[in-house]
């Protein structure tokens, strides 16, 4: 029988089922999608070799998700375990990913303690949960939702305020619709001048090309992210 675990408060809420427990007290497991060691496709690390640990179970449903997978599946380990593997890995460079990694509770000893032994940790986050619990040390990758994602207005846009110089908020843009939906917030947030912005066209919907023109015409002063895993391995790939 599965036990219970400490759940954040939006699980709390009721707006997500999960199907297993939560990682977080002492002894108990987090659910883990899966652990791999790849290039890096996204922000200003791509093109490095990383680590990644996907942690399992997401609060949101976006339109152009390509990891569904880590909605439900899963496996438990425990802090002790995904250490061991990552130091068996041998990268300095580690990302934690989902689904939504702060959805469980025991990401943020897990983010220390990985940090605590010399690694450049990224996590990256929906952006509809808080930030500000987060080791300082640690690089966010905001992954601020668009409209075309269809889960806009679940973000919690508290965590604009609260971003680091050395953080990075990315936006997925599905169209015109959402590019000019994105320069608007780049411009009422001040982003440029406080952190990193990426913007990444999404896989087989909008063109590199068309997203580049538009930058280039607006003299925009971000990042093309392109998701470099996938042209070198295919979109349909796992662990990569």
């Amino acid at each position: 029988m599965i036990g219970k675990s400490p759940l954040s408060p939006l699980c709390q809420r009721g707006a997500l089922f999960l199907p297993f427990q939560m990682g977080g007290q002492e002894g108990v497991p987090l659910k883990v999608c899966e652990i791999f060691t790849s290039i890096q496709g996204e922000s200003t690390h791509a093109g490095m070799l990383c680590t990644f640990i996907r942690l399992s179970a997401c609060n949101l449903r976006c339109s152009y998700c390509d990891t569904r997978y880590a909605y439900y599946e899963g496996f438990d380990l425990t802090e002790d375990d995904i250490v061991d593997r990552v130091r068996q890995a041998g990268i300095p460079l580690v990302e934690i990913t989902g689904g939504e990694p702060l959805l469980q509770t025991g990401v943020y000893s897990l983010t220390t303690r990985l940090l605590e032994e010399g690694y450049r940790v990224l996590l990256e986050t929906n952006g509809s949960m808080s930030i500000k619990e987060l080791d300082k040390r640690t690089v966010v990758i905001l992954d601020l939702k668009t409209p075309g994602s269809g889960m806009s207005d679940r973000m919690d846009l508290t965590n604009l305020e609260i971003i680091k110089h050395s953080d990075e908020i990315k936006f997925v843009l599905t169209g015109r619709d959402d590019y000019d939906w994105t320069k608007e917030m780049i411009r009422a947030h001040d982003l440029t001048d406080r952190c990193t912005v990426l913007l990444s066209p999404t896989f087989g919907a909008l063109q590199p090309e068309d997203l580049a023109a538009w930058m280039i015409q607006d003299r925009i002063e971000v990042r093309l992210n392109l998701q470099l895993h996938k042209y070198i391995f295919g979109p349909e790939r796992r662990g990569a």
